[in-house]
Order: C-alpha cells, then structure tokens, then sequence
C-alpha cells in the first residue's frame, strides 16, 4: 500500500496490549514506529508517583515521542466510553484532567482527546451537554498551561449505542460551543480590562488551548460519512487522524475502505500530524505481526 509519507504512530492501549504497559513503547520503537498513544493507561483517576514514573520513563527509554493521550472513560468494561458528559462525575474529571496535563507536560505529548460518553438515562440532556462544555473548558484552561491541545472525537453509534457524538458534524458542534463559550469569557475579562478578546485564526481564544477535532476514520466510515469530504471539508479543524478498516476494525486491507487515496488527500492538503494505528490486530498475541500491510 502506498502511504504518501504519512507519520503513523501506535495506538499501545489496542496494540502490543499482549504486553504490560511500561514495555509497550519500546515494542513499537522495535517495529520501527517513531510515535505512540495511549488511551488512560491506568484504572484509576490520578496514577501513583511510581506508576507515573513508570510510564513517562517507558516513553523516554523507548526513544518515541508520545502523540496523544486520552482522558479517563470511565469503565469500559461496563459500557462507559467517557465521562466528559457525566454530571456526577465533574469532580472526577477535572481530578483526572489535573493527572493527564501533567503526564503531558513530563512526556512532551501535545494532544490530550476528551471521550464524551453516552447518554446517560434519567439525566436530563441539556444537564448532559453543559456539564460537557464546562468540563472541556476547563480542560482546554489546564492544558493550556502546558501547551497542550484537547481533541474532541466522533465515536460511531453503531458499535457503542447510546454515544451521542457520532458523526463528525456533532463533534465541530461541541467544539464551536466550546469556542463561543471560550470567546464569551474571555471578552468578558478583556471588558473588565479595558481591552478587546483577541482569537486564533482557529476561532480559539488567544491564551487558551485549541480544541480539535479527533479524525478517526473507522468510526467516520462506520456511520456511513464520505470520509474524504470529512477531511476536506474540516481540514482546519483536524488535529489528529486515527485509521482502520471497516467494518471489523482491523488493520488497513482487511475490509472494504480505501486508504490509498485517503492518505495522498492528507499529503496533499498539507496534513503535518500523525496517523494512529487503532486497530485490532488479526493475532491478539503478536501485535507486531500486523504491520505487514506497511
């Protein structure tokens, strides 16, 4: 497969998961990537000192640089896949955004990705989406204080019924209310300063971190999206890119997407970040073994 020069980097939490965390980087150095990413690598909210440690050392040992990171999603196992959106949980959040931007700044990664979470039954909805804006504003404050970005990402409603933000449509809708928001407070304090609320080009608040959008394209293709409009069109919106195959989330040639022109459209709208590899891999036990599509 031709790949037009694009910089792909392991997703280590769905890759080399044969292996104990702390040995994950180094088996992707071995296989010849130069990037990882992690979803949260621990269980709970804020790692110990050691287990922290651990981790930021594996990076630097390993000699790759650590691309993204992801929030806590809360139980995966019991069905939850964020609790950015959860207003009972804001405190644990925030508690855990305080844990990541630190990771981030010990192990130079510059995107943290916020999973929103599902619809949570007798909650009210509105309750659900502003608790989601207040949380992603103060994660966008935090990281900004490390010089981190905060990635927003579309997760299909196919395989997890009940995710609200599941197509990349709703995604820009939750990062332009961020912004607005953003916006809103940050002219509010120039008011009060005298001054005017200067932006980004990217309709972020000078002084605050970008929220980005997540470009995963299994999860686009999965809810039917033309995934090379999604790309074109949301280009300025685009931090990061995540790809597998549909529909069994395997690697690039094991299903019906067509990466080939997908990755030259990249390459020639100018995409500088990475390319994460979120896939399965066909041998649960030799991870390595499902990079030969490369």
């Amino acid at each position: 497969m031709r790949t037009y020069g694009a910089r792909f980097e392991v997703n280590c939490s769905i890759l080399f998961a044969e292996l104990p965390v702390e040995r994950r980087a180094a088996a992707a150095a071995k296989a010849g990537f130069a990037g990882v990413e992690f979803w949260w690598p621990w269980e709970g909210m804020v790692p110990s000192d050691a287990e922290a440690d651990a981790f930021v050392g594996s990076i630097a040992e390993a000699g790759v640089a650590l691309v993204s990171m992801n929030f806590h999603t809360g139980d995966m196992a019991a069905g939850e896949r964020g609790i950015l959106s959860h207003p009972a949980r804001a405190g644990e959040f925030r508690e855990n955004v305080g844990a990541a931007v630190e990771i981030a700044r010990r192990a130079g990664c510059g995107l943290l990705n916020a999973p929103y979470g599902v619809r949570l039954p007798g909650v009210d909805v509105a309750e659900q989406e502003a608790v989601a804006i207040e949380n992603l504003l103060f994660a966008g404050d935090e990281a900004a204080k490390a010089g981190v970005s905060v990635l927003v990402e579309a997760i299909n409603s196919v395989d997890i019924p009940g995710f609200p933000v599941d197509t990349s449509g709703k995604a820009l809708a939750v990062i332009n209310e961020v912004n607005r928001a953003a916006a809103a407070s940050t002219a509010g304090a120039a008011r009060q300063g005298g001054a005017g609320a200067p932006t980004t080009g990217a309709g972020c608040p000078a002084g605050r971190a970008r929220i980005g959008l997540l470009a995963d394209l299994y999860h686009l293709a999965r809810m039917g999206e033309d995934v090379a409009d999604v790309l074109s069109r949301h280009r300025e919106s685009i931090l990061h890119v995540q790809v597998a195959d549909v529909p069994g989330r395997g690697a690039p040639g094991t299903g019906c997407l067509d990466f080939e022109p997908l990755l030259k459209q990249l390459a020639g709208q100018e995409y500088g970040g990475w390319v994460g590899l979120e896939y399965v891999p066909s041998d649960l036990s030799d991870s390595a073994s499902s990079f030969g599509w490369l």
